[in-house]
């Protein structure tokens, strides 16, 4: 039986939840919700636990991670420095400059001309967001690939009686 470690666990929990919010809950949130600013507001209280949640695990996996299990320790600490950069950003650099950008316009960016700056650095923005969420959830996928391929290790066995006669 195959074991997954704390970290695997950990990882595959936190990308679950990225694709549950990227695939379900934010298309579903646009397409059923009465107005795009409802959409957007809720949109914009979810993703801050994604990014926070993907930030505190990957910090964590970091700690718990051992060296000693498997091949390509490195690249998994740096994918998992690439999570936390990735989240980072996105939380705290492009999330402000997002609702800035908002509270400035003080309307549905969606009333805005199609020319307007604010509607196109709002949507240069959200894409800038999207990308670092992207490249988060990759790495997180690429550690897990890594860690599957690594050799389990083996666990002490209980001896089994041997048909073959010792001599």
């Amino acid at each position: 039986m195959m074991r997954m470690s704390p970290v695997g666990l950990m990882l595959s929990a936190w990308l679950g939840a990225g694709i549950l919010f990227a695939a379900v809950v934010a298309p579903a949130a646009f397409a059923v919700l009465p107005s795009r600013t409802l959409a957007g507001a809720l949109v914009g209280r979810v993703l801050p636990v994604v990014f926070l949640a993907g930030i505190a695990i990957a910090l964590l996996a970091l700690v718990i991670d051992r060296g000693d299990v498997g091949r390509w320790f490195g690249v998994r600490r740096w994918l998992l420095v690439a999570v936390v950069v990735a989240c980072a950003a996105a939380q705290f650099a492009v999330t402000p400059r997002i609702e800035r950008i908002r509270r400035d316009i003080g309307g549905p960016i969606e009333q805005l001309p199609p020319g307007d700056p604010r509607r196109a650095a709002f949507g240069r923005l959200h894409a800038v967001s999207v990308g670092w969420l992207a490249l988060a959830m990759l790495s997180a996928t690429t550690v897990l690939v890594l860690i599957s391929l690594a050799p389990q290790a083996r666990t002490a066995s209980v001896s089994q009686p041997s048909l073959v006669p010792q001599r």
